[in-house]
């Protein structure tokens, strides 16, 4: 675990120092779980909000995008049941004065049975080698199974206890398996509560006529009061979705673990409507189709899981998470929901107006249901980063620490280099630079020793460096650099665009998703 904190603490070291991610108002001293993404950030950021449009929006003919306002009417949040429900069971610890998710601290707890399973499975994968297998091993050794059941069991208690509301079982679950505050061990604590998460606000010019608002807290509610305008203006067929990213807000009662956990954060949504008792066909076909995604990234097979939810939402008839492996454990990335028809036939009811299909083949109306996938942009850009964060030793016995981001997501594709800042070098650099930066973000740097600057682009994950030499000034070619094998090339100048294109185009990232 030390070790894994160590990681944790160099990657937002690294973050800060490289210009990806900033604590919000740090002159102020900063505000607790609020980031700004600084001019790295803002590109890796960028990068993979367009690699989920184009694979979401771009690749599917029956897939459009909105983008909705943050502010909506405030009946909204009572037809989806956030005023009512949206709510997160709070516990204090009396001694340390710390407060957490009571589900979370039962979570992380079933999840280190998880962790000791897997140990006594990779122990005998390693004893057994190419003879292991697997399955036969997880149902038949005593300790697996032991584990295994265990974890099941607390998860399906909690589970049941939170679907009915007994928050008296919650914090009796959680004395029974002498969970200890995380930071201090003490096992002091209050009674279960619930909190709701919404952040208040006001619309009005005056304090006396101002309306009571709520900042949204998801950004699927704009999709659903949309449903017959998208439709009916772009003349929608079921089955087709509607698909946003932008902020939400949450007011968390432990936002934690740097920027996975954070009371600002930007969400990309799709909202998948389908005729009824179609639900569980596209659902796992989002299932399938969103883990395909992930793995055309090249973060890892081994990275991610399925984790099929225990407590339904009170909208849902079936519901996993995409989980990821963080530097601090397997935890949810995305979500993968079929919503029934709970959503429009609210706001149907709370609005008085229909929001209902007209099916022309078989001359009927009904209300869709709806599969929706839902992944956190921020925790996304936290996988990316953390994989991608790598020390490497090298021959000569040197460490590097490289960014070995996936090249359609590096926030500069090319880094421009003259050898020397003298002699024609930095005017041919510079106009190689200006050819390439109409199709890609390119940056010049002349400032150290060339295999400093190499280091420099490693790790803010510059996928090439192009390196004028004098040679250039003789046969106009110049060296690229691959920075994840260091391999150096001669190439033409006129051979470093396609090159690059080759690399970087979402094509070529796009098409491994087939």
């Amino acid at each position: 675990m030390a070790k894994q904190d160590d990681i944790f603490k160099n990657l937002i070291s690294h973050a800060k120092e490289y210009g990806f991610i900033f604590p919000s108002s740090e002159i102020y001293d900063g505000l607790s779980a609020v980031y700004d993404y600084g001019q790295n950030g803002v590109e890796l950021k960028k990068n993979i909000r367009e690699y989920w449009w184009k694979s979401m929006v771009q690749m599917h003919e029956n897939i459009v995008g909105i983008d909705a306002s943050i502010l909506m009417h405030p009946t909204t949040w009572k037809a989806s049941g956030h005023v009512d429900a949206f709510n997160d069971p709070l516990i204090d610890n009396k001694d340390s004065k710390k407060r957490y998710r009571a589900d979370v601290l039962i979570e992380d707890f079933a999840e280190k049975l998880n962790q000791k399973a897997q140990k006594e499975i990779e122990k005998a994968r390693a004893r057994f080698g190419d003879t292991f297998d697997e399955n036969e091993f997880v149902t038949t050794n005593t300790r697996v199974v032991e584990y295994k059941h265990r974890q099941r069991e607390i998860l399906e208690r909690m589970a049941k206890s939170l679907e009915a509301d007994d928050l008296e079982d919650v914090k009796a679950l959680i004395e029974e398996l002498e969970i200890a505050d995380p930071e201090t061990g003490s096992r002091n604590w209050t009674e279960v509560r619930q909190f709701n998460l919404m952040f208040g606000t006001k619309l009005g010019a005056s304090a006396d006529t101002a309306m009571d608002l709520f900042l949204r807290p998801e950004t699927a509610q704009g999709i659903f009061v949309n449903f017959l305008n998208v439709q009916k203006s772009g003349r929608m067929k079921i089955p087709f979705g509607i698909a946003q990213t932008g902020k939400a807000f949450r007011n968390e009662i432990v936002a934690r673990q740097f920027i996975f956990r954070m009371r600002e954060f930007e969400q990309m949504e799709m909202q998948f409507f389908v005729k009824p008792g179609d639900e569980m066909k596209w659902y796992e076909f989002w299932k399938s189709t969103r883990l395909k995604w992930h793995l055309s990234l090249g973060l890892g097979e081994s990275n991610y899981r399925f984790h099929d939810h225990e407590k339904l939402a009170h909208y849902a008839n079936a519901a996993t998470d995409i989980e990821f492996d963080f530097p601090f454990g397997f935890k949810e990335l995305e979500g993968i929901h079929s919503r029934t028809d709970f959503d429009l036939k609210a706001h149907e009811q709370f609005s008085g107006r229909k929001l209902q299909y007209f099916d022309t083949e078989s001359n009927q109306n009904y209300t869709p249901y709806v599969v929706e996938t839902s992944v956190g942009l921020d925790r996304m850009f936290l996988a990316v980063l953390s994989s991608a964060l790598k020390e490497e030793v090298l021959e000569d016995g040197s460490v590097r620490t490289v960014l070995k981001l996936p090249t359609i997501l590096a926030p500069t594709k090319v880094a421009v280099l003259p050898l020397i800042k003298r002699d024609g070098l930095p005017e041919i650099a510079q106009k190689i630079m200006a050819d390439l930066k109409f199709d890609f973000s390119v940056s010049y740097d002349e400032k150290d020793a060339v295999g400093r600057r190499y280091r420099r682009q490693d790790a803010l994950g510059t996928p090439f460096c192009i390196t004028v030499d004098h040679q250039t000034l003789e046969d106009e070619t110049v060296t690229i650099r691959h920075r994840d094998s260091m391999k150096q090339d001669r190439i033409p100048i006129s051979e470093i665009s396609p090159i690059v294109e080759r690399e970087v185009s979402a094509k070529y990232w796009l098409s491994r998703l087939g």
